[in-house]
């Protein structure tokens, strides 16, 4: 598979097919100038001298950019999951079990920016072995986000009516609404993940549900009888035939979560919710 961020050129792309047709160990052991931290590695195309090689012993001319310039890959790999099954070229003459095969993902720099993703065999993991989608699920878990930090009127210990406005909303914390942001390391790789609500879904446990795509707006005394401007419902029915007399209500939240880091981007989405009771009593007319 070939990404490209801007029109390759032949030269690029032949450096890339040269590069391509290094031995796996390359990416372990290194060149001489092979700059590799714990999960990444840097090779430079050095200028071709007069026996017009590059380090990797193959013709550098088009790999340094056919003006004498240097180019740098930056490789990743991730442990290919499922592996692939017994007689897959994949395992380069391996069986499963002997070592493992890898998804190595090679980025290119000089005047144009690609990458080039192929499956590797390895007897160990290799130095570039993280994936910086690891990383950030990492980031994420450092946040420890919750479900909504509920407010609802009618309270929890009081009593509302059928036919009148119920308010809902959530505090905008770090943890129960965002933004939230955190990172994780690995060798030479950094990734930052930040994380925000982006909708709560309200159950409201006669049926119903109210999707708000904000944290809601907490209610005040002064608000009276009116409607929640964002995030609000009205119960048709009292509560007196559910368990406890109370309507049960569930508050789910859709965090979604960008990451940026070691040459990559992405979004997680995950949830979570929040639980409380209300209780809806049926207003009484005395003639």
């Amino acid at each position: 598979m070939l990404t490209r961020r801007s029109a390759a050129t032949a030269a690029a792309l032949s450096a890339a097919a040269l590069t391509l047709a290094l031995p796996v160990p390359a990416y372990a052991d290194g060149p001489a100038d092979a700059h590799c931290g714990l999960f990444t590695c840097q090779v430079e195309a050095k200028d071709p001298g007069s026996d017009g090689k590059a380090a990797d012993g193959h013709d550098g001319g088009e790999h340094a950019g056919g003006g004498g310039k240097r180019s740098k890959r930056t490789c990743t790999y991730k442990r290919a999951d499922p592996q692939p099954p017994a007689g897959s070229l994949d395992w380069e003459g391996h069986k499963p079990g002997d070592g493992a095969v890898y998804e190595q993902t090679c980025r290119y720099k000089n005047s144009d920016d690609f990458s080039i993703t192929r499956m590797v065999w390895a007897a160990d993991p290799p130095k570039g072995g993280v994936d910086p989608a690891v990383l950030a699920q990492r980031a994420v878990d450092k946040m420890r986000l919750r479900g909504p930090d509920i407010g609802i009127v009618p309270k929890p210990g009081g009593r509302g009516l059928v036919g009148l406005p119920v308010w809902m909303w959530t505090a905008k914390s770090a943890e129960a609404y965002g933004p939230n942001r955190a990172t994780a390391s690995a060798g030479a790789v950094t990734v930052t993940a930040t994380a925000k609500v982006s909708q709560i879904v309200w159950d409201m446990g006669d049926g119903h549900q109210v999707t708000c795509t904000t944290a809601g707006t907490p209610y005040k005394s002064s608000y009276g009888k009116q409607s929640s401007p964002d995030c609000g419902y009205r119960y048709r029915h009292s509560s007196k035939d559910e368990p406890g007399k109370k309507y049960p209500v569930t508050a789910t939240a859709t965090w979604s979560i960008d990451w940026r880091g070691g040459g990559q981007t992405g979004q997680i989405t995950q949830t979570r919710q929040s639980q409380t009771q209300v209780s809806i009593g049926q207003l009484k007319v005395l003639n």
